[in-house]
């Protein structure tokens, strides 16, 4: 069985927002070993900006799941912790996003890994750079640290400090 090496974003803006990123992290087992949490960063809501704030976090995870079992079982997990459907970009109580996989670059209908915005977030790199700076996306071959300091980290806060 082949283990490979996950990044995921995690976010929720409404209700307890920290009870539904912990209650998150602990459902990702037994398919998906976590490695790494990244801190807790509050965050303005990016998109559709009329809503909550938000609380986002990464993962770094090892699973056995190939990618598009990997998504599947993700949106059935959101489904689980009470996700609603929604419109793009709207509040929602958990939100799981795949970042990376691997090196692995994929491009299908269904599914897009390294996730396609990721580079202009910096409510995911903020995060990510707490688990893995040096890390490189393998499109566009920047570090994490690198990628930061092209973004915009304006509103983003370590949630608690």
């Amino acid at each position: 069985m082949n283990e490979h090496i996950v990044y995921l974003a995690l976010g929720s803006n409404l209700d307890n927002r920290l009870a539904n990123l912990k209650q998150a992290v602990s459902a990702l087992s037994p398919q998906m070993e976590v490695k790494a949490k990244s801190d807790v960063y509050e965050t303005l809501p990016w998109g559709y900006e009329d809503q909550p704030k938000f609380l986002n976090q990464v993962i770094k995870a090892k699973t056995y799941l190939a990618p598009e079992p990997l998504v599947k079982h993700i949106k059935r997990l959101e489904i689980t912790l009470g996700r609603k459907v929604s419109f793009q970009n709207g509040p929602r109580l958990i939100d799981i996003d795949i970042l990376f996989y691997d090196d692995l670059v994929l491009n299908t209908s269904s599914l897009v890994i390294p996730h396609p915005r990721l580079h202009e977030r910096g409510f995911v790199l903020m995060p990510l750079m707490d688990i893995d700076p040096d890390l490189v996306h393998p499109v566009n071959k920047k570090s994490v640290r690198e990628m930061i300091a092209l973004s915009d980290t304006q509103g983003i806060e370590k949630f608690g400090s």
